[in-house]
């Protein structure tokens, strides 16, 4: 592997390639070609060329063609054209149809070809950077339209479901009616909460820092314990811990608690409504620098299709029989990220789903 500049001189006349390969190839590293289609190979051969010197006048084609014909192929590499011919304006127009950085007078000097080299390579620095910050960019703007719509969608989902449930309990004199609306708003309600969780966690987790401290699992999952003790006892479902903690274990407690909350939220939540023996397990080791985090459940399973997709932004499966917001998985991957994690999942529709995650202590 070489850090030399990688530059390209394309030109006629074979003593002109030679005095450039030999005045420049202890500096830069020369590739040469005598005429076009041989400089389109090598540009193929080689795409992280940086700046193409060509002579504007060849048997095959002119150095401005060559420059419009590979424009579009290769965009990043700097364009400079060598020209004899003192005719100003036509040299201007050549510069403007290559989309080319600027041109040096034959015979060139090596002073002046080293100038041009420095000032190019800087012009191809910058066009690298800015073609990254776009692409980025790109991506940004792609990922804020879909946010947008689905902030607009969930949030107008339970919201137009409490509206229309006021509307209709305002005609209501039985008292049983008027408790029915009020379970169907409270699961609305219900709905709006655990979306404005998400986006708490999403926003933590965008821009967050680690915070790391020693944490002891045994008393971690307390909390984790109480919550979803009263839901397993709410929908009879059995929910078992088990936490073996050999070693000390440093790591970022908000980052494990949006991991254990989204995958038991989700093991609760995809339960077979139709079966009495409904189950969740959580089992937590720790030994040998690695906490081992495996969540099991009974519930409806996940299509081998989806599991590639289940971590995306806004993934919905269409067979889901709840209906989530697209924020859990994705905020569990983006956590798993900040602490150097992995994560396997194997599921069967109808027999469960299983989490394994496993994360690396963090050096205290």
């Amino acid at each position: 592997m070489t850090d030399k500049i990688k530059i390209l001189y394309i030109d006629d006349e074979i003593t002109n390639l030679v005095g450039f390969k030999a005045s420049f190839r202890f500096d830069y590293q020369i590739f040469t070609a005598d005429n076009a289609s041989r400089a389109l190979n090598i540009l193929i051969e080689h795409p992280d060329i940086q700046i193409i010197f060509c002579d504007q006048r060849m048997p095959d084609k002119t150095g401005v063609e060559f420059f419009e014909e590979i424009r579009s192929l290769f965009p990043l590499p700097i364009r400079i054209l060598l020209t004899a011919y003192a005719d100003i304006d036509s040299v201007i127009d050549a510069i403007n149809k290559g989309n080319i950085y600027r041109y040096v007078k034959k015979p060139w000097t090596q002073a002046g070809i080293l100038s041009a080299i420095d000032e190019a390579n800087k012009f191809y620095v910058s066009n690298s950077l800015l073609s990254v910050k776009n692409e980025e960019l790109q991506k940004a703007y792609s990922e804020l339209d879909k946010f947008a719509f689905s902030v607009s969608h969930d949030i107008r989902g339970p919201m137009g479901s409490i509206l229309t449930a006021i509307n209709y309990a305002k005609g209501l004199d039985n008292i049983s009616e008027v408790r029915d609306i009020l379970v169907m708003m409270e699961k609305s309600v219900q709905k709006l909460d655990d979306f404005i969780i998400s986006m708490h966690e999403y926003y933590n987790l965008q821009r967050g820092e680690l915070s790391v401290k020693n944490i002891n699992f045994s008393t971690f999952i307390e909390s984790v314990r109480d919550i979803y003790n009263v839901y397993a006892s709410a929908n009879n479902v059995q929910f078992d811990i088990n936490v073996q903690q050999q070693d000390e274990f440093y790591s970022d407690e908000i980052s494990l608690t949006i991991i254990l909350n989204n995958l038991l939220s989700n093991a609760f939540k995809y339960q077979k409504k139709d079966t009495e023996e409904k189950r969740v397990e959580l089992s937590i080791e720790v030994k040998n620098g690695l906490a081992t985090i495996s969540v099991s459940d009974n519930g409806v399973g996940i299509a081998q299709k989806h599991i590639s997709d289940i971590f995306n932004l806004f993934f919905r499966s269409n067979s889901a029989q709840e209906n989530g917001f697209g924020f859990g998985l994705y905020n569990l991957r983006g956590a798993l990220l900040k602490l150097n994690g992995q994560i396997d999942v194997n599921s069967t529709i109808g027999e469960g789903t299983t989490f394994k995650i496993t994360i690396p202590n963090i050096a205290h």
